[in-house]
């Protein structure tokens, strides 16, 4: 099927997941995370109190952990997989602990992905699962190993170990060993592995050791995919090298393609250590390079898999008018789509009707332990007005048509 019409103004099918409860309490936090100073306040006290343990889980539960998390354990996010299935909305599952460092934490981090990704194989709608390298790898370390690869050819899968102590080659050793294990289980089911991008200053490492595991088990399928955010400069040069590099060797190229996540720290770290920000002078410019990687992308479905991982109306437009020109059908195995569960589920759910692939990323993990995810969103859905104001106008949208449905005469 190609060329089949998506509207992302249909309410009802964005939305017919939810009750007319669940549909009211989204309209109560969109509207709330509305207000800048209270998300500011918010995000300053909340990591506090859940630190000094403070009681405000429950109203975290209730309210963004709601909106925005799949559940406190795995097991928990089958309620939410059961409900997205049911129109076509697949998962992915995202192990959402963060900051925890030392050699016991990062192993139980390594255990915690097998066991995530042995959870995905066993049910039909789960096709991916989401890591982060920091999460089994010392932050500092990632640091060090960046810093000698000044050449920036994480895509050629080069990691400069000859500076490294022997401890620290030891530590390494047993990051990459993680590593593997880790895309072994997945290559021995059906699971993608979607590797997180991190900081500039450690990214380095993270593409390389990311490539090599393309290398190793992206033979007959993507098993392995590397986050490329094009608010970076550089990384539309990136993408390029990467897919020569798949084509060359004869393997796929698993990309995630998102605008990104680290902009204000980013620009905070070049100005105080002097150095050009990496960061897109400005937003049409990383516009430009996102649908242009789109674009890019989908001449290249034979050598390239790709994940468009965006809330962007407009580049998912886009997206979908290249594939209809280029005669790609909507559920080709190598397109997928993405968005955060509990956003643009206008995009989403009526993606996922018109016959594409879809995803929601779905993070779970302890209260406590999720709240810095939980901030992001919060700082995230209030820093862009004009996102949070179409998140709202759907949500009420929908609720008044649900409204003048019930005043109808049967």
């Amino acid at each position: 099927m190609t060329g089949s019409p998506v509207s992302f103004e249909n309410t009802e099918h964005a939305f017919a997941y939810k009750s007319d409860s669940e549909l009211r309490k989204a309209d109560f936090l969109f509207s709330s995370m509305s207000y800048k100073a209270l998300v500011k306040l918010g995000t300053r006290i909340t990591p506090w109190a859940i630190r000094i343990g403070l009681p405000i889980g429950g109203i975290l539960k209730r309210t963004l952990f709601s909106q925005f998390v799949g559940g406190e354990t795995l097991e928990e996010t089958a309620a939410v997989e059961e409900k997205l299935e049911k129109f076509d909305v697949q998962v992915i599952l995202d192990y959402g602990v963060e900051g925890k460092e030392g050699e016991a934490s990062f192993d139980h981090s390594c255990e915690e992905f097998i066991r995530v990704i042995r959870y995905a194989d066993s049910q039909p709608n789960m096709p991916f699962i989401s890591i982060k390298v920091t999460g089994f790898a010392r932050f500092s370390l990632l640091e060090k190993l960046d810093a000698a690869a000044g050449d920036r050819e994480g895509y050629s899968g080069m990691i400069h170990t000859e500076i490294l102590s022997p401890s620290e080659l030891e530590e390494w050793s047993r990051v990459e060993a993680r590593m593997e294990k880790i895309i072994r289980v997945a290559a021995e089911g059906k699971v993608g592995v979607l590797v997180d991008a991190e900081e500039t200053w450690i990214q380095d490492p993270v593409d390389a050791i990311t490539m090599k595991m393309m290398r190793r088990y992206n033979g007959q399928r993507a098993v392995v995919y590397n986050t490329i955010q094009l608010y970076r400069e550089d990384r539309m040069d990136f993408l390029r090298k990467t897919a020569a590099v798949a084509e060359a060797e004869h393997f796929i190229a698993g990309v995630k393609l998102v605008r990104g996540a680290y902009m204000e720290k980013e620009r905070k770290r070049a100005a105080e250590h002097s150095y050009p920000s990496p960061i897109q002078r400005d937003k049409a410019a990383t516009d430009r390079d996102y649908d242009e990687s789109v674009n890019f992308s989908l001449d290249r479905l034979n050598t390239l898999a790709i994940v468009v991982a965006t809330h962007n109306e407009q580049s998912n437009e886009l997206a979908l008018q290249r594939m209809q020109e280029k005669g790609i059908p909507n559920g080709h195995g190598h397109v997928h789509f993405s968005q955060l569960y509990g956003m643009s589920d206008n995009v989403s759910f009526n993606l996922a009707r018109g016959g594409y692939h879809v995803s929601k990323y779905l993070p779970f993990g302890p209260v406590g332990d999720v709240v810095p995810y939980l901030m992001r969103r919060a700082q995230e859905n209030s820093s862009v007005a004009g996102h949070m104001g179409r998140e709202l106008g759907l949500i009420r949208k929908e609720l008044i048509r649900r409204k003048r449905k019930k005043s109808l005469p049967d």
